[in-house]
């Protein structure tokens, strides 16, 4: 079954604010410098910024997550629910370091706790946004498809879609 593409990111937006939603968390893929990749499972917050996907990632800046991202930035984050829903989101990801942004993103993961998919991040980093381990990641997805389980229909947009 073929993907339907779409020029709008908000033609699958409510798909894929409800599949992010109902599943949370998800696979984030990054590649070392053999091109080998490695998954650990995240729970980035989303928002649409000027019609298009961005997310936040706050996290724990490891050694072997800042030297994947340091050789290649480009990442995947993969949801998947077991009603077949599938959320796959290519990107590049990039450490935010100043911190009216950091605030934001720990102001976003706050106000989209519950029901949402955020959560307190207080539950990681008891210092507050401004604890030293306290990292955030902005995700800038160039492509995003979206699969609906009960027929696989896999709709997909890029930022520079294939001729």
């Amino acid at each position: 079954m073929g993907a339907a593409q779409v020029r709008s990111f908000s033609e699958i937006e409510a798909a894929f604010v409800k599949y992010v939603q109902q599943t949370v968390y998800c696979t984030m893929i990054t590649v070392d410098r053999r091109n080998r990749p490695r998954a650990r499972v995240v729970q980035p917050v989303w928002e649409t910024v000027e019609e298009r996907p961005v997310g936040w990632l706050a996290v724990f800046r490891t050694p072997v997550k800042a030297a994947h991202l340091a050789n290649n930035p480009h990442t995947t984050y993969a949801y998947w629910h077991p009603c077949q829903d599938a959320v796959f989101v290519d990107g590049v990801s990039a450490w935010v370091d100043d911190r009216d942004t950091k605030l934001r993103g720990w102001e976003l993961y706050r106000r989209t706790s519950p029901p949402g998919v955020g959560y307190d991040p207080h539950l990681y980093w008891s210092g507050g946004p401004d604890s030293p381990d306290y990292q955030l990641l902005r995700i800038d997805p160039w492509r995003v498809q979206v699969v609906r389980g009960s027929d696989l229909r896999s709709r997909i947009w890029a930022v520079d879609p294939p001729a």
